[in-house]
């Protein structure tokens, strides 16, 4: 099959294809993070939100036709798809619909699971009519095509699909865990196992669900409506759909590598607050991994009209500069050093201060002559003047929550302030 002739028919099963983020999770080790937001709409790498990355891989791969299903204090999360994800054309068949939790089935019911999150909208997908459903965890970063996992799944003739990554077996606890044949067929799902199978001569590594799954329209319709009928379920893609279809149905397992040298691509669960805080610092480095520059596939977001970041001051022990950071539009570093850090966008750093291994989230403002080391900082926060964080991790603990490879997080509460109106 030649490049052209498979470019099309990609192009082809991208267009009879409808994507649907869950969204609703509260992501709740992440802590503070997600008092106010639900884990999709927190902020991440300077200038987006987790859900940027799903969304925008969505376009990229050709994926006009987007659902975005929310539930958890999802106000911040509807009001930046609203007001950064508004320019597809409807006239076109092109949208990404927003489906709140809205007690469809009952007066009692939000969504239970993953699954029943889709089953309460089943209604609103057949008037889409989609050949294809493209189910995607909407927490994850990461850059993917979704174009060729489609194709496998069609070439296979597969009635599932499952998006998979190679995580060490320590980590594997987290996801769910596949055991497949050297065809990639899935002959076992389990979810979250507390001693993971590993991969055949790597006792160290685990092949794990990455909560990406393409379904063939009909039949998701039919397992979604057994797994409502079914009291005993916990309504749950990994727990209990998928789990049951293994040596009944063709499952199979799209690894999600270079195609040419087979070496695992970017993929994060940023769930907690190392990973989260980790998944930032990597961003400030030479040559990341993850490729904010890359124009052949961009990452779209909404951002708020800002001027250019400022630096301010050039005396000694009073000069305003940033180093191996990211630095994003309406940021002043007034006599301030940044070190290794990211700042969001207005962040105000004033003069003497010190900022190393810092994730600042928007509209924080360090007042003078701070120390702070290996932080997080969230929306809005007004740092008091003199303030250290760093220096002792016992008083860092007992003032605000610091986990155990010493990452602080900072949030408006913990310094006595009122919760920030916009998340």
């Amino acid at each position: 099959m030649s490049a052209a002739i498979t470019s099309r028919f990609v192009s082809r099963l991208t267009r009879k294809t409808l994507a649907l983020i869950l969204a609703g999770g509260r992501g709740s080790r992440l802590k503070q993070l997600t008092l106010w937001r639900a884990k999709p709409a927190t902020p991440f790498g300077g200038k987006y939100r987790i859900i940027d990355f799903p969304l925008s891989n969505c376009l990229n791969s050709g994926i006009r036709r987007v659902c975005v299903l929310t539930q958890y204090k999802a106000h911040s999360l509807i009001q930046h798809v609203q007001r950064g994800w508004g320019f597809l054309r409807g006239e076109f068949g092109e949208f990404v619909e927003l489906l709140p939790a809205q007690q469809r089935i009952d007066e009692t019911s939000w969504y239970r699971g993953t699954a029943d999150a889709v089953y309460q909208n089943l209604d609103i997908i057949r008037t889409h009519e989609p050949e294809f459903v493209l189910i995607l965890a909407g927490d994850h970063i990461y850059k993917m095509d979704y174009g060729p996992m489609l194709a496998l799944h069609v070439e296979s003739k597969a009635d599932v699909t499952i998006g998979s990554v190679e995580v060490p077996q320590e980590r594997a606890r987290e996801f769910g865990v596949l055991t497949v044949t050297p065809d990639k067929e899935v002959i076992r799902f389990t979810e979250k196992p507390d001693h993971p199978e590993t991969l055949p001569g790597r006792e160290n590594m685990t092949l794990a669900s990455m909560g990406i799954y393409v379904f063939n329209r009909q039949f998701l319709f039919e397992r979604l409506i057994e797994d409502a009928e079914t009291v005993a379920s916990g309504h749950d893609f990994g727990k209990d759909v998928l789990p049951k279809l293994i040596g009944r149905h063709r499952v199979i397992t799209y690894p999600f590598c270079d195609v040419q040298t087979k070496a695992q691509s970017y993929w994060r669960d940023v769930g907690t607050v190392d990973a989260f805080w980790e998944a930032n610092m990597e961003l400030a480095g030479v040559d990341p991994e993850l490729n904010l520059y890359d124009e052949h596939w961009p990452i779209w977001t909404y951002q708020e009209q800002l001027p250019p970041a400022k630096f301010v001051f050039d005396d000694e022990g009073r000069r305003g500069m940033a180093v191996d950071s990211l630095v994003a539009d309406g940021c002043i570093i007034s006599g301030g050093c940044v070190n290794h850090s990211v700042l969001f966008p207005g962040v105000q750093v004033h003069s003497y201060v010190r900022l190393r291994d810092a994730v600042v989230l928007p509209g924080v403002d360090i007042g003078r002559y701070c120390q702070l080391d290996k932080v997080i900082i969230d929306r809005a926060c007004v740092i008091p003047p003199g303030t250290v964080v760093g220096d002792n991790p016992q008083e860092d603990a007992r003032r605000f929550y610091r986990t155990e490879k010493g990452v602080v997080l900072i949030t408006r509460e913990m310094l006595g302030q009122e919760s920030a109106r916009i998340r």
